[in-house]
């Protein structure tokens, strides 16, 4: 049962407890598995820097060992072939295939609206200022696995990179105990060309794709979402390569008043609490009673689905419903929390979005169910979670390219600017800064 709260106070002591997934509590059940693993009680933090630090030793072979004690699935070559990846493909039924083309083409579209531009701005003297996009070479773009196959977020990810022109993309997602990855996945990674699917998960995803092996190749940045292994690989590996970001749980909060189905807003609290025992669904509502229907109806539709015992423990420990006295409370709260979805289930929706500051993706009316844009209204669904879009964006055609900065002046503009920078250069005691200006140009005393 999710539970009911009242008040803003209520409110902001609930959302002061969720924490990013890299901050959870050990468990004993954790620190037990990890021991069986390794010999030794470790925190997933210590597992995944010793993983690391093997791959990095040992390449192929340490990859292979951490698959296999982790994972259980086999050592050895992990590329998928792309026979079984066309196989794969051609035996998706027509309807699931029509669906990831239709997915794939709206987020293509959707992620050419974003493509930067280089630009170079000449001066009447000669010279210039600009900027070169280029996109990254390669990149290794991790697809989750776990309980459920998830095609969408590969295409989430493979596209916007493709939009960019990375010329390179490795897909990395965990395989299932017979060493396989799931064929939606296969022929979704067809479906977005992508250029290489290795059937491997987990730290030893990362650490082959920061550190590279003889027969994975490094790459320049590491995107998309993964468990707590995965994230804190991605956190230790920053720096020799790149990343996105640091996923945790999935979360969303839905803002709602008394003109909100409360069918629709359990079904989007369903939709949300059925990823992970982690996950977070919450309601910030001004009407009790609608409140109280949305309770009803969550009991009501649950009975039905697949995911109920998943759904069950995750809206009793991360979900809520909270009864706020207005509009602004739940706007206050929302942009507290900073949530990765903020659906807005009011009479004039847009009249909300420009007041809300902290939100991966904004859902304006009750038929931009969250749900659908995970699959087909075409921006990325990788957004950032844990609070982290008080600063951090969507996944979009940025994190695949790079920017270099173009300099040129002409000799009328050195003469002219090197006064100005000798003064700087003075100030901060470089001397030979000062000197490099001084002769191009007049000298100036500080």
């Amino acid at each position: 049962m999710i539970p009911i709260l009242f008040g803003i106070q209520a409110a902001r002591e609930k959302i002061s407890r969720q924490r990013a997934l890299t901050e959870k509590t050990v468990t004993p059940e954790g620190m037990a598995r990890t021991e069986k693993i390794f010999g030794e009680r470790l925190t997933p933090e210590q597992a995944v820097t010793k993983i690391l630090d093997d791959i990095r030793t040992r390449g192929d072979d340490a990859v292979g060992m951490w698959n296999e004690q982790i994972d259980g699935g086999a050592g050895g070559n992990f590329l998928v072939s792309a026979e079984e990846i066309e196989t794969a493909y051609q035996e998706t039924p027509d309807a699931v295939r029509d669906a990831l083309h239709l997915a794939a083409e709206r987020i293509r579209v959707f992620h050419e609206k974003q493509k930067p531009r280089s630009w170079l701005d000449w001066t009447g003297a000669g010279g210039a200022l600009g900027q070169i996009i280029q996109p990254l070479e390669r990149v290794g773009i991790y697809v989750p696995g776990g309980s459920a196959p998830l095609p969408s977020s590969l295409l989430m990810s493979a596209i916007p990179a493709r939009v960019a022109g990375v010329q390179e993309i490795i897909v990395m997602s965990p395989p299932s105990r017979d060493g396989k990855i799931a064929p939606v996945i296969l022929a979704a990674a067809r479906v977005a060309n992508v250029s290489r699917v290795y059937a491997l998960g987990g730290a030893q995803a990362i650490g082959a794709l920061a550190y590279g092996t003889p027969s994975i190749p490094r790459v320049d940045k590491i995107l998309g979402a993964g468990g707590l292994f995965t994230t804190l690989a991605k956190r230790q590996v920053f720096g020799i390569v790149g990343i996105d970001g640091l996923y945790g749980p999935t979360e969303t909060v839905l803002i709602a008043d008394n003109s909100a189905n409360p069918k629709y807003a359990a079904a989007d609290l369903l939709a949300q609490a059925e990823h992970d025992v982690l996950a977070t669904s919450i309601l910030l509502t001004t009407s009790r009673p609608l409140a109280e229907n949305v309770a009803r109806e969550i009991d009501a539709q649950m009975q039905h689905l697949a995911r109920r015992a998943i759904m069950e423990q995750s809206l009793a420990n991360q979900g809520a419903i909270f009864v706020l006295d207005s509009l602004d409370e739940c706007l206050a709260i929302a942009n507290q929390f900073a949530p990765e979805h903020l659906c807005l289930l009011t009479r004039d929706a847009w009249s909300l979005v420009p007041r809300v500051r902290n939100a991966g993706g904004i859902f304006v009316g009750e038929q931009s169910s969250e749900a659908l844009g995970d699959y087909v209204l075409g921006p990325s669904h990788v957004m950032p979670t844990g609070g982290t879009a008080r600063f951090a964006s969507p996944l979009n055609v940025n994190d695949f390219v790079k920017i270099t900065s173009v300099f040129c002046a002409s000799a009328e503009e050195a003469r002219e600017l090197s006064k100005a920078g000798q003064v700087l250069a003075n100030g901060e005691e470089l001397t030979g800064h000062a000197n490099a200006l001084k002769v191009r140009g007049d000298t100036v005393t500080w």
